[in-house]
């Protein structure tokens, strides 16, 4: 596509269009410039030479030397904007690495020199100092330039970047600052026309010798054909001139390296996952909108050539089959693609033909198949500004099987035009009134009541897209008009929506639910129309100087910017202040349906903050304080078109986020309005209508599930905003009981993620009791009952976080004092389970710490451990397994509640308590000194256990033994009732035989623990342990058996070694050895066909 035609900007931002003591013009002090310099100024930036040549058969050889003076580049505006992208560079590093402030230092440091002007052609050498130890560089370097424009540029440091090199810039500024110093001639063909035919040979022959190397092949080449009477070059009249200057036809745009910004975009998207890439592309989209601003041709080319390489992004194709979106931040810059396309399309001076050719191309790239789509609901047709809105019958929704994609909305503005003759007219003047219309029927439609102009008949979106597009083409003073006839409409809808309200109020609150009326919600919208507006108001109130961006980018995020109120012609006492906080107060409330899209939703979030970041820079004076308050009180009375009016719309957007930075704006001047704006927003309907007000919904600990509200997928974010709001409305609180108890009962009611509640009452907590000062009570209050509230809403859903909320709650009610804890330990039911109770509760508010931090009495210290105790109690009874031990640690110091949580184990263990936790309370009665006690559960934990033949590796082994020690100890009599049990109980015969050589060691009753009873030991073949003994050997004999079933030859070794174990049990009876030869021979007559295994046993057994 050819370039477009240059728009030459007029004004420039970076001050004065030319340097007048440094130009040479012809001016002196206090004299005005001759004609001639102003004549060749206008021609030299509006007319080509070659124009100049065919208008007038002779001009002067003065008059053209004004004119090729007068045609280079007058504003270092300009060349700045050519020669820095605009990236943020590090902290130290702008000098390093803007090619406009290195040129502006090589100019300083005197490196520019032999600098010459021949026509449009402008020539030099830079002298850069080298490194360490490396020599001085030299550079060549020779600019084109057309009407006040560079066209072309080459250096011999070959930079192959966007822009101009530090070199290009040094010699530019050069001949900005000193146009007297440079040494002016005309084109090379003016000066060639002057000479005779000797003349001539003798400067071409010079030339040629000069530079031989160079140009002799080219010399003899057109030498012979010039000698040819019929070639091409001798039926061309003239011949070319590259000091002449363009053509007439010749395109006029400053030099763009096109070649180099497709390889840039590229290989910039290639690396989009990463944070620097986009910021170099958001850069370049500044660069755009610089251009755009300085109506400059390139912005539109530069746009183009991006856009080109953004659709030939493979990642497109991969994520479109992949069926996956794209990221974040690669959706992010297609948005601003979108938007700097609605702002070229909408150019209120482009040519026709110029807006055909770029619809042209935005309708080839809407066809493709990877053209990214728009994602959310928004309406492409929705109804225009009037001065009245009726509610709709529900949330717009876009047509089905519609596809837009991102450059729809441009497509779109392609169809707007600037002619409308009102519109013209709000643009040309600030003081435009009915008086001025010869028409006046039509004031109603055009003004509002007090005179003000309106701008009806478009959607809202799309009137601030003509704002955004007249501030991004460098009309700042009509757009500020026009955005002031559309605040006057949306004002005047207002009214009329709050006067449709007020009728229809009564049936909408006994409805208790409405419709959304407005179709489409301004924050989040893919054309930003509140921030557009907004900025477009706060730039008129701007206090510093702009002056040369070298980073344009740099946004109001990164510097504090200072405003001051300016008046609103024709509109007393208002200031485009003012307005600025009042449009974005009116689109921040705006009641509006969340959008389909999990993209669509996050902007939402992401353009609620950018606004909200814009307000919080604003430092509040009293008359912003009175919009504030004004605003806020037309937010509580606006029913179904607010987000904080009374009934909402069940899947409307939250407003928690705004009211937040309302609520600290407002409350250090209208503390009860800010609490009503703040209780009011706390609502977060989607939940409401899940949810009725008390019941936790299914899954405590997080927030709703995607599977349950498929479209809120932001719906963790918007908690954890509903939770900051209720924080902040806390914290400020403090010392208000009034207030406390109102936010407290707002936070019951409309806060439903327990893990929320509860980093809501650590805070509180923390906030109320801090390390230097004495407590607020009510504030601890409040926080433990927003714990008792976590707690029994996460009651029957187990978290990993419940020990550590169950802790923190037993520390809330210590800080409160004594009667709160006990409190939480008598209704311990519905707050913890047994175990948390009797292990956490219990233990933590008994400890000494807890007790030194109560600094209790003795009667009130045994009241608290009453309770404890109690509650111990209780525990074991309705959880034994668990809660049994404890309660038996924490009742020893009480014989009474020691002896029934005794008592309670016992009961416990005929109604199935386990063995292994009767073995538990065994060793525990043992290590407490009662081995009586300890040995009534061993047996009862015996009486549960079975260990069959081949579980010697069984967990209980070791409790048995113990048991069996414990039994022997205490004398004959205790292990003689032991001894059935054991039989009973374990059949793994290694084990019985370890347990009956145990017992005939030593006498019974010789232990630390029993009494001596008997001196000798007892014999393996006398009562008690002859039973024992018969049970071991039948358990050997029969488990030979059952493993000669099945053995295999690699364990014919263990089963030589098992039989050696069992004759040495056989052998502690009186005929043991007879009873083994027996047995041996029964398993050599039954396992007969084992040869190799029989013949193992006759080796080792006879």
């Amino acid at each position: 596509m050819d370039p477009p035609a240059a728009k030459r900007s007029r004004g420039s931002l970076a001050g004065p269009e030319e340097r007048d003591s440094r130009t040479g013009a012809a001016r002196g002090r206090g004299r005005p410039e001759a004609l001639l310099d102003l004549s060749a100024k206008r021609v030299a930036e509006s007319w080509a030479f070659e124009q100049v040549e065919e208008r007038f058969s002779r001009v002067p050889e003065p008059v053209q030397k004004r004119i090729v003076f007068w045609s280079f580049p007058r504003s270092e505006r300009e060349i700045c904007m050519y020669s820095s992208l605009g990236y943020q560079p590090l902290e130290g590093e702008h000098d390093a690495r803007v090619p406009f402030t290195r040129g502006l230092h090589l100019l300083q440091s005197g490196a520019v020199d032999r600098v010459l002007q021949v026509g449009f052609h402008l020539s030099g050498n830079v002298r850069e100092p080298g490194g360490p130890g490396e020599p001085e560089r030299l550079y060549h370097i020779s600019i084109s330039f057309d009407r006040c424009k560079i066209t072309s540029v080459s250096c011999g440091c070959d930079n192959r970047d966007l822009f101009y090199c530090s070199h290009v810039v040094a010699l530019s500024l050069y001949r900005i600052r000193h146009a007297r110093q440079v040494e002016l001639r005309l084109p090379i063909s003016e000066t060639l026309s002057q000479m005779n035919r000797d003349q001539l040979q003798k400067f071409v022959q010079y030339l040629i010798s000069a530079h031989h190397t160079e140009v002799l092949p080219t010399a003899q080449r057109l030498a012979d054909e010039i000698l040819l009477l019929g070639s091409e070059i001798n039926l061309v009249h003239g011949a070319p001139d590259p000091t002449a200057g363009a053509g007439i036809e010749d395109a006029n745009c400053w030099h763009l390296d096109e070649e180099q910004i497709q390889e840039q975009v590229k290989q910039l998207l290639s690396n989009g996952g990463y944070y620097g890439a986009s910021q170099q592309l958001r850069s370049m989209f500044s660069k755009v909108r610089e251009m755009l601003r300085m109506r400059d041709s390139n912005g539109a080319r530069m746009l183009i050539l991006m856009t080109e390489q953004f659709l030939q992004d493979p990642h497109l194709a991969l994520w479109r089959q992949q069926g996956a979106g794209m990221t974040d931040k690669c959706r992010q810059l297609w948005d601003e693609l979108g938007a700097l396309w609605v702002c070229v399309v909408l150019s209120p001076h482009c040519k026709p033909e110029e807006r055909a050719g770029w619809l042209q191309l935005l309708c080839k790239w809407d066809k493709l198949e990877v053209c990214p789509l728009e994602e959310g609901n928004y309406a492409f047709d929705s109804p225009s500004l009037q001065p009245t809105a009726a509610p709709s019958s529900g949330p717009e929704v876009a047509a089905a099987g519609s596809r837009h994609t991102v450059f729809s909305r441009a497509l779109q503005a392609g169809e707007l035009h600037w002619n409308d003759a009102h519109l013209q007219r709000i643009l040309a003047s600030d003081s435009y009134s009915p008086s001025l219309k010869s028409n006046v029927g039509c004031d109603n439609l055009t003004f509002d009541p007090q005179g003000h102009p309106l701008w009806l008949g478009e959607p809202f979106p799309t009137a601030c897209a003509r704002v955004d597009t007249l501030r991004a083409h460098g009309y700042p003073r009509q757009a500020l008009r026009l955005a002031g006839a559309i605040v006057n409409t949306l004002r005047l809808q207002r009214r009329h929506q709050l006067e449709s309200y007020k009728q229809q109020k009564k049936e909408l609150l006994q409805k208790g639910s409405t419709c959304i009326t407005n179709t489409e919600g301004w924050v989040g919208h893919p054309l930003d129309p509140i921030g557009c507006l907004c900025r477009a108001l706060l730039e008129a109130c701007r206090l510093e100087e702009e002056t040369l961006s070298l980073y344009p980018d740099e946004g109001p995020e990164k510097q504090k910017v200072a405003y001051q109120h300016v008046p609103v012609p024709g509109s007393p006492g208002e200031s485009y202040f003012a307005l600025a906080l009042e449009v974005a107060l009116l689109g921040l409330g705006q009641q509006r349906a969340l959008p389909e899209g999990l993209y669509a939703q996050d902007k939402v979030v992401r353009n609620e903050e950018q606004l909200l970041a814009l307000l919080e820079q604003v430092e509040l004076d009293e008359r912003l304080v009175q919009v504030l308050r004004k605003q806020a009180g037309l937010l509580l009375e606006g029913g179904p078109f607010s987000g904080f009016g009374e009934v909402l719309f069940r899947e409307s957007v939250p407003m928690h986020t705004c009211a937040r930075y309302l609520f600290t704006a407002l409350l250090p001047h209208d503390p009860d309005l800010a609490y009503r704006l703040a209780l009011r927003a706390m609502r977060l309907p989607v939940l409401e209508s899940a949810f009725p007000a008390g019941e936790p919904h299914p899954n405590p600990m997080e927030s709703i599930m995607s599977n349950r509200f498929p479209r809120w997928f932001i719906l963790g974010h918007l908690e954890t905003r509903q939770c900051e709001l209720a924080s902040a409305m806390l914290m400020a609180a403090k010392g208000d009981p009034k207030w406390l108890h109102t936010v407290l009962g707002s936070v019951q009611q409309n806060i439903h993620s327990p893990a929320l509640l509860f980093k809501l009452a650590q805070d509180a907590c923390k906030t109320a009791a801090p390390a230097s000062a004495p407590p607020d009570t009510t504030l601890l209050g409040i926080a433990l009952e927003l714990g008792l509230q976590v707690m029994r809403m996460t009651l029957n859903t187990m978290t990993w976080r419940r020990r550590e909320m169950v802790r923190w709650l037993v520390t809330c009610a210590t800080e409160i004092g004594p009667q709160a804890l006990m409190n939480i330990m008598q209704n311990w039911y519905s707050l913890f389970t047994p175990v948390e109770a009797a292990t956490i509760v219990a233990v933590t508010g008994t400890a000494h710490a807890t007790l030194l931090r109560l600094q209790l009495d003795g009667p009130r210290r045994e009241e608290l451990w009453a309770c404890a105790r109690t509650l111990a109690l209780q525990c074991a009874m309705k959880d034994p397994q668990n809660c049994a031990l404890p309660a038996l640690t924490l009742c020893e110091k009480n014989h009474a509640a020691f002896e029934a949580a005794y008592q309670i184990v016992l009961d416990a263990a005929a109604g199935g308590l386990g063995h292994a936790h009767l073995f538990t309370l065994a060793r525990y009665m043992e290590h407490r000194g009662l081995p009586l006690r300890a040995y009534k559960l061993a047996t009862l934990a015996l009486a549960q256990l079975s260990i069959a033949f081949n579980q010697d590796s069984h967990p209980a082994v070791n409790d048995v033994l113990w048991a069996c020690s414990l039994s022997h100890s205490l004398g004959r009599h205790e292990l003689s009732a032991i001894v059935p049990l054991i039989i009973r109980s374990v059949h793994c015969a290694p084990m019985l035989s370890d347990i009956l050589r145990r017992w005939t060691l030593s006498a019974p009753g010789l232990g630390p623990l029993g009494a001596r009873r008997s001196s000798k030991p007892l014999g393996a073949d006398r009562a008690p342990l002859c039973q024992l003994l018969e049970a071991a050997v039948a358990a050997y004999i029969t488990t030979s058996h059952s493993r000669l079933t099945h053995i295999s030859p690699r364990h014919y070794g263990d089963f030589i070694e098992f039989l050696g174990k069992a004759r040495e049990t056989f052998l502690l009876a009186p005929d043991g050895h007879l009873q083994f030869s027996q047995f041996l021979e029964n398993i050599k007559q039954t396992y007969k066909g084992k040869k190799k295994l029989m013949l193992l046993v006759r080796e080792r057994f006879g």
